[in-house]
């Protein structure tokens, strides 16, 4: 669970771009989904995908991301590096604080989030998105079993929490990544394609 989020306002939250959060449970494929999306998406120069400062080795498995020691995130965080942090599952998470340039330019950025700390979310990017990877009980069950890197405990503990509801007052665009992950990941292109039709 999160125990701290922080949401960093700044002059430049008066800019046009659009921050898009993906959140979900561990082993609902947002990874997966976001990856479809910058194929697709491969080349623009308005749309980024953010990589995300974590208090984990380089070499870990997962995303790609900038790996710090939880001492030097904490500095970075003193120091306004973040757009948003938080803490979670014992790790540091930060979106680093340069996205409001890409923002301030009216682009759209893109990152992996947390149910958790939507409410930072929501206090940092003023034009949010949040975007709910979903996928049906049994799907998921099966889908962290198959991962094999946690107890029946820890899979029963992942279901109640992807069970509860996200904050009030959010724009929130639900994915079912029940079934074929090609058709969740056009779902997922069509969305971040109509932000920049409105753009």
């Amino acid at each position: 669970m999160t125990q701290v989020a922080k949401g960093v306002a700044t002059e430049k939250n008066a800019a046009t771009g659009t921050l898009i959060a993906v959140v979900g449970p561990s082993g609902v494929g947002k990874d997966s989904l976001m990856d479809i999306a910058r194929h697709h998406f491969a080349g623009r120069d308005d749309l980024r995908f953010v990589r995300r400062v974590i208090t984990r080795a380089e070499d870990a498995v997962g995303e790609d991301h900038h790996a710090v020691t939880s001492e030097a995130f904490e500095e970075l965080s003193k120091s306004g590096a973040f757009a948003v942090s938080w803490q979670a599952h014992g790790l540091g998470y930060g979106i680093p604080s340069d996205v409001y340039d890409d923002l301030a330019a009216g682009h759209v950025v893109i990152a992996n989030g947390s149910r958790s700390a939507l409410d930072a979310f929501h206090a940092a990017f003023p034009h949010l998105v949040v975007v709910n990877v979903t996928a049906r009980p049994e799907i998921l069950a099966k889908r962290l079993a198959a991962r094999g890197r946690e107890t029946a405990a820890d899979i029963e503990a992942r279901l109640t929490r992807s069970s509860q509801p996200l904050p009030p007052d959010l724009h929130v665009v639900t994915i079912d990544n029940s079934g074929e992950l090609d058709l969740a990941g056009e779902e997922l292109v069509n969305l971040i394609q109509g932000l920049f039709s409105k753009g």
